[in-house]
């Protein structure tokens, strides 16, 4: 237990040092809620198509959560395993007392927690500078964070056990990113999509989480086949990372 916490304290220093890592994972999806918050006078105005909700109370944070989300589990986790994996950090790990999983344990825990973070403090931001509501359904919100966050970091960790070198998971990271981003309504709500498409954005990890998380938002229950949809890739994923994860 000992070695496991300093290790997770190691890697937390290390992971502060990556300027790009910090600022993409909890600055970046703070400030574009505030800048767009408020500088577009839209988005501060009820919108018929979203059922009278304003941008700024449920899509705009919503999806500014998921951006901080995914990245995380989709860019930061999957270069740090695969760049340890590359330079041998994990083969050798595996002749000492502390085993390999013991390194994968504190990556996932840190990148959950600056997930955490990152969500807090978008949300207390928006909240005081634009008035945006916390989430009406506080506990609702926080179980489907907690089930989306699982179901993305398994797909990272999937990711990285396929990948064979660091400019391969950052290619693949990005390729497999902006299109669930996409998806989950990130530059297209989801109320706008063409109806073809929405049902293939309810199929995928982000347009689950990224529409349960605006209907806790707005203190409506997440619909059960979007918990389903996140729960199922949650097994999918960790099953594959599972079978596949390589150590050297």
């Amino acid at each position: 237990m000992l070695v496991q916490k300093q290790l997770i304290l190691t890697e937390s220093k290390l992971f502060l040092r990556e300027p790009a890592a910090v600022f993409f994972a909890t600055v970046l999806p703070a400030t574009l809620l505030l800048v767009l918050g408020g500088s577009i006078p839209g988005f501060r105005d009820a919108d018929p198509s979203m059922g009278g909700e304003r941008v700024i109370d449920t899509q705009l944070p919503g999806m500014m959560v998921l951006l901080s989300v995914v990245t995380l589990a989709l860019s930061t986790l999957p270069s740090a395993l695969v760049a340890y994996r590359e330079k041998g950090v994990l083969r050798r790990m595996s002749t000492t007392p502390v085993r390999p999983s013991a390194l994968l344990v504190a990556q996932i825990m840190i990148n959950a927690v600056v997930a955490v973070l990152s969500t807090a403090l978008t949300l207390l931001l928006g909240h005081i500078v634009l008035g945006v509501p916390i989430p009406r359904q506080l506990a609702a919100f926080t179980g489907v964070f907690l089930l989306g966050s699982v179901a993305m970091f398994a797909i990272g960790l999937w990711l990285a056990a396929v990948a064979p070198n660091s400019r391969v998971v950052q290619g693949a990271g990005a390729a497999v990113m902006f299109p669930l981003l996409f998806l989950g309504g990130m530059w297209l709500p989801r109320e706008l999509m063409p109806s073809a498409l929405r049902v293939v954005s309810d199929i995928t990890p982000t347009g689950a989480f990224g529409q349960a998380l605006r209907d806790t938002m707005a203190g409506h229950a997440p619909a059960l086949s979007h918990l389903a949809i996140l729960l199922g890739w949650t097994l999918v994923a960790g099953f594959a990372a599972t079978r596949m994860f390589r150590w050297a």
